[in-house]
């Protein structure tokens, strides 16, 4: 992603900055998006130099982003990229809220700890406001629109109601426009979130077991097009885990190793086979994204895969194995199915039981462009 980093990658030297940053360094192959906020939206050549550079597509907010140097962009920021992006065919990735006035209130802290006092200061409204903003957009990326060739794409989808309609309708319109959620929204409902755990916190906020139920059912039914782990670490001082403090705390959620049980622990329960989970986290992710080698395992594409042991489940508690840079997750004290045995990057075997590959073999992914097609190459 192109924020969290330092500098955020929203122009070519950026990027390649980042790119060679990340040479010797990958265990797994990465592709790189590069961002879009308002300071490069409205300079085409700024845009054609980042996707020239090997941007797999853009990122923006439609709200602030807790980083100061990626402002928010509104409709017009975005609608100025699309041209670029169609001629390209390359798809721009939108955090779908759009702040809406209210009153300033004070919180005591008793209130603060509350995470229903956090999810009342970003209702659905937000959700909502901002997809519909997006769906208008989207209605020039149709067969012979000013923007075919685009393809706005909603990331972490949280509201099941008002905001999911909205998708389906352009759907059925022919816009392109596509949507994910992520395992939490799936996992966890606020009626659960104990008061002050602020590991819960992400944007946008955990809703009702109602909502958590329908999300469920549009994946299932195709109206939600697949699965991201929007994973975001933090160090446990930005979580602010003594004080409690929703409204304080960093908002993100760490799963990226547990993305697979998760799903397939749930998945379990609604009769979802395997194949299905292998077409939200493979296969569509990667035709997204123009991956056309990655994404399924078949003669001629990369040999990645994980061998897994889907019956036994397993404790994430004290004495497991978290890699992750930071070890706080809301998963802690969950049982999940599904242990990974070992993993694969293009053949070669980069964990195994535990330990992973002495040196990193992975390579940065980037998009490069032909006369009539879009296609990736490896450097």
């Amino acid at each position: 992603m192109p924020l969290n980093s330092y500098p955020t990658t929203v122009t070519k030297e950026t990027l390649e900055m980042k790119v060679q940053a990340a040479r010797n360094k990958l265990y797994v192959d990465v592709g790189f998006w590069g961002g879009l906020t308002p300071d490069n939206a409205h300079n085409s050549s700024a845009l054609t130099e980042l996707l020239d550079a090997g941007a797999l597509g853009l990122k923006s907010f439609m709200c602030p982003s807790g980083i100061n140097d990626f402002p928010m962009t509104d409709e017009n920021d975005i609608k100025a990229s699309l041209p670029v992006l169609a001629m390209y065919k390359r798809p721009i990735l939108v955090h779908s809220e759009v702040p809406q006035p209210s009153e300033e209130q004070e919180f005591s802290l008793e209130q603060r700890r509350k995470y229903s006092t956090y999810l009342n200061t970003r209702p659905a409204t937000w959700e909502r406001e901002a997809v519909s903003k997006l769906v208008n957009l989207a209605s020039d990326t149709i067969v012979g629109g000013s923007a075919e060739g685009a393809h706005i794409h909603i990331v972490h989808l949280s509201d099941s109601g008002e905001t999911l309609n909205l998708i389906k309708e352009a759907k059925v319109r022919g816009f392109k426009l596509s949507v994910e959620t992520c395992p939490h929204y799936l996992s966890f409902s606020v009626e659960n979130i104990p008061d002050g755990d602020t590991r819960f916190k992400c944007a946008p906020p955990l809703r009702s077991e109602e909502n958590r139920k329908k999300l469920w059912n549009a994946l299932i039914n195709g109206d939600i097009d697949f699965l991201s782990s929007d994973h975001s670490p933090a160090p446990p001082e930005l979580k602010l885990l003594e004080a409690g403090d929703f409204l304080g705390a960093w908002g993100g959620i760490s799963s990226l190793q547990l993305v697979l049980p998760i799903t397939w622990t749930h998945a379990k329960e609604n009769g979802v086979p395997l194949e299905v989970i292998s077409k939200w986290w493979s296969s569509m992710p990667a035709k997204f994204a123009n991956l056309q080698n990655k994404g399924s395992i078949e003669v001629g594409k990369d040999a990645d895969f994980v061998v897994w042991d889907p019956e036994t489940s397993f404790d994430v508690n004290e004495d497991f194995q978290i890699f992750h840079k930071h070890k706080i997750t809301p998963y802690s004290g969950s049982r999940l199915f599904g242990r990974v045995i070992a993993t694969f990057v293009r053949g070669q075997m980069v964990y195994h039981e535990g330990h992973h590959a002495l040196s990193p073999c992975g390579r940065p992914i980037l998009a490069s462009v032909t006369e009539n097609s879009v296609g990736h190459h490896f450097i």
